[in-house]
């Protein structure tokens, strides 16, 4: 029988969040992990074969979070799933700085990965079809909060103002759609 692991995945996990929080995308690699989890590097090869592996697996999570957070409402109407798709944001980029969505641009240089997240884009827009005015405005109020995360990459919410591009953006979405 082999050794039981002394850390869990998901406490690697963690641990690989905080590395990425505390130091940015480059500086999480196996060595850093198994450092800060007290263990071999093999121990964390044991987990996560590569350090793509693991970024995926932390992408997954977060990505995981986000949509148990969003939930399914099959039935919202367009504007109601835009405003909780951006109340679900503010939410979620509480945990989420500019450092770990940097890891999350890396990580869509795969080509599966970008078929993945181009397949999630796909279930969002459906969501948001039709041809009315209501439709219109909460396909870009959704755009504008994309810009918005893509833009918090590149380190426009150094002064916190990003928040308050949010409410901007639910401000119009009200102002439009009553």
């Amino acid at each position: 029988m082999g050794r039981k692991p002394t850390i869990s995945r998901d406490r690697l996990l963690d641990l690989a969040e905080e590395i990425v929080r505390h130091g940015g995308g480059a500086a999480l690699t196996i060595g850093a992990l198994a450092q800060a989890a007290g263990i071999s590097k093999g121990g964390v090869q044991y987990s996560f074969a590569s350090k793509d592996t693991l970024v995926r697996a932390l992408i997954d999570r977060w990505t995981s979070q986000f949509d148990a957070l969003l939930g399914d409402e099959p039935g919202a109407d367009p504007v109601s799933f835009v405003r909780h798709y951006i109340a679900v944001t503010r939410q979620s980029q509480q945990a989420m700085n500019a450092k770990m969505a940097a890891l999350m641009v890396n990580y869509l240089e795969d080509p599966a990965t970008l078929r993945e997240t181009r397949y999630w884009y796909h279930g969002i827009f459906a969501r948001l079809g039709g041809p009315s005015l209501e439709a219109q405005a909460a396909r870009v109020a959704f755009l504008a909060v994309e810009g918005l995360f893509l833009m918090r990459i590149n380190g426009i919410d150094e002064d916190g103002t990003w928040t308050g591009m949010l409410d901007d953006v639910e401000a119009i979405l009200s102002r439009v759609t009553g």
